[in-house]
């Protein structure tokens, strides 16, 4: 018997304002390919941008979502998003609550509210 996809993912990525946080958020969330986004505070991020030093207020997100559903998340936030190479970096959860992970694969499989 083939085990559904219980693999959870944490994604993470920024976006330039809350309001740009919150839509891509809301389109995962709507879109079942996250259980949850955490908007959390602003910060300052400092990188190197096109041989440059580059300073900017951004604000991160947590994004959970399942193995199964990467792609999907991937596609949203580069269709949202401002800048032309967002971060989206993906690590595989590898414990936590039994029962938080079963409800993000819950949460990301259709039909079920």
């Amino acid at each position: 018997m083939t085990q559904p996809d219980t693999t959870v993912w944490i994604v993470m990525t920024s976006a330039p304002n809350r309001e740009i946080a919150q839509g891509i958020a809301r389109a995962l969330v709507d879109a079942r390919a996250a259980a949850c986004v955490n908007v959390m505070s602003a910060c300052i991020s400092i990188y190197r941008w096109q041989g440059k030093i580059e300073t900017a207020d951004e604000v991160p997100l947590f994004i959970k979502t399942t193995e199964s559903r990467y792609p999907e998340v991937e596609r949203l936030i580069r269709s949202l998003h401002p800048y032309e190479l967002p971060e989206i970096v993906a690590v595989p959860a590898g414990r936590g609550l039994p029962g938080y992970l079963s409800w993000v694969t819950e949460a990301t499989s259709a039909g079920n509210d």
